[in-house]
């Protein structure tokens, strides 16, 4: 597959990667073929645009001399849009990384994931031990993705358009309506998709073996989460960004900083 190179400020033109089930996930490349990969993956309710090019990731990715590889989820950006929830288990989202990387014939990556894509990049850590050199894991969620929000009230919105009052679940809508293109009704799926498939909490008993950072806002409710996933883990570290809650957390330049110098090992 040939390499899109696109302006630092632009987004190249998504090439789609057809996985197992018939679905369509949008990809995207900037850099050289011959350089070390770094795979992105953002988190619920976002997109490769909005947690890692316009937040400055593959910019700063690219000057340190990686290939950036980014993918929209499968419910987000330009992917398919599926509205049943059985199209969204954990296993299905971390199958969709393992193909891109199948697709592009990566033979080893680095992973950078937040929030959903936290908690997929820990399965894919798993999953592909041999494949995956250096893990960053920001915000990760300690117990089953968005499992603070409130579906019947998500559902109520988008089939009466009864206001959603539950605060945590307001923060969630507002993330959903701030970026162009999402659809409520697919970002409902996932999250019914995560109960519904038996989705359960990151076993620290079986942490990934690979470096690992973590990496959490301080005023984030999950912090503690992270922090204690991070000492389970036989080479995992923990950095806390400060100032920041779950859903500015990627725009920090502390937090690049740190994955930056992680990823050099």
């Amino acid at each position: 597959m040939n390499t899109v190179i696109a302006p630092l400020t632009e987004m190249p033109d998504p090439q789609f990667v057809m996985v197992g089930d018939g679905h369509r996930i949008a990809t995207y490349t900037w850099g050289d073929e011959a350089l070390p990969t770094v795979v992105v993956v953002h988190g619920f309710a976002s997109s490769t645009r909005d947690n890692w090019v316009s937040t400055g990731w593959v910019r700063d990715l690219l000057r340190a001399g990686y290939r950036v590889l980014g993918l929209d989820q499968r419910g987000h950006g330009a992917s398919d849009k599926p509205h049943e929830p059985g199209d969204y288990g954990l296993r299905t989202l971390a199958g969709d990384i393992e193909a891109v990387l199948d697709t592009y014939l990566v033979d080893t990556a680095r992973y950078v994931g937040y929030s959903l894509g936290a908690r997929v990049g820990w399965e894919v850590a798993l999953d592909l031990s041999d494949r995956i050199e250096r893990v960053v894991l920001g915000g990760v969620p300690d117990g089953i993705p968005l499992a603070r929000l409130d579906i019947a009230q998500v559902r109520a919105l988008v089939e009466e358009g009864t206001p959603v009052t539950d605060p945590v679940t307001q923060n969630y809508i507002a993330l959903t309506e701030r970026v162009a293109g999402n659809d409520l009704r697919a970002l409902l799926a996932i999250a019914g998709g995560m109960r519904a498939s038996g989705t359960v909490d990151p076993d620290p008993a079986h942490a990934p073996a690979q470096p690992v950072l973590f990496a959490t806002g301080s005023l984030d409710a999950i912090i503690e989460g992270s922090r204690a996933l991070a000492a389970a883990c036989p080479q995992g570290t923990f950095v806390e960004i400060p100032g920041r809650h779950h859903f500015n957390a990627p725009g920090s330049r502390v937090f690049r900083e740190a994955a930056l110098a992680f990823l050099a090992g």
